[in-house]
């Protein structure tokens, strides 16, 4: 059952690196506000220290763990192992946006894959490290990571991802504003 932590373990490390999936979860303080809850993958995933972690975000639909971290800095990590041994852990922590004109962008971006369409990175400081059963996880077989996202940001190019950004990026559905609007 349930068994928490003082950090991320050498062996915790390890079944991190093993995943190809990882949820973020993350909410602005207002209680009629919407928790966000985004699956992530493309292998965008560090843990930078035993109470450090940080993942690269590529642009998408909208931006609510940026916008939710400006405000408040709550974030939720959570792994689940699709194949055994079952096992979920879930990284509780603080959490801010680096964006491309961020100091911390030059030593942090070097560590994540080069993907299309990367619009910031995403670190938290840990304060939980909780890992529980899985034992109600199904099992699932990996197939690899769909190209969609990657195939689309390439062709929109740089261009077209900054109007996109402005347009889709600035501000969460709840209208927090996010550190891209800093950027423009």
């Amino acid at each position: 059952m349930a068994k928490v932590f003082d950090s991320i373990t050498e062996e915790l490390q390890e079944f991190i690196g093993t995943q190809h999936l990882f949820f973020v979860g993350s909410a602005p303080l207002s209680s009629t506000g919407h928790v966000n809850l985004s699956p992530k993958g493309l292998g965008g995933f560090r843990v930078l220290s035993p109470h450090r972690v940080g993942y690269l975000d590529v642009t998408g639909s909208g931006n609510e763990t940026s916008a939710h971290l400006q405000e408040n800095g709550r974030i939720t990590f959570m792994f689940c192992a699709f194949q055994e041994p079952p096992i979920i852990l879930r990284l509780y922590g603080k959490g801010y946006t680096v964006i491309p004109t961020s100091p911390e962008w030059e030593t942090l971006y070097p560590l994540f894959p080069a993907i299309p369409g990367a619009r910031q990175i995403i670190v938290a400081d840990i304060e939980r490290v909780q890992t529980s059963c899985g034992f109600g996880v199904p099992l699932y077989e990996y197939q690899g990571q769909r190209k969609i996202l990657v195939d689309w940001a390439s062709k929109k190019g740089e261009k077209g991802l900054k109007e996109y950004r402005q347009q889709k990026n600035m501000v969460s559905i709840d209208g927090l504003a996010t550190p891209l609007s800093q950027s423009f």
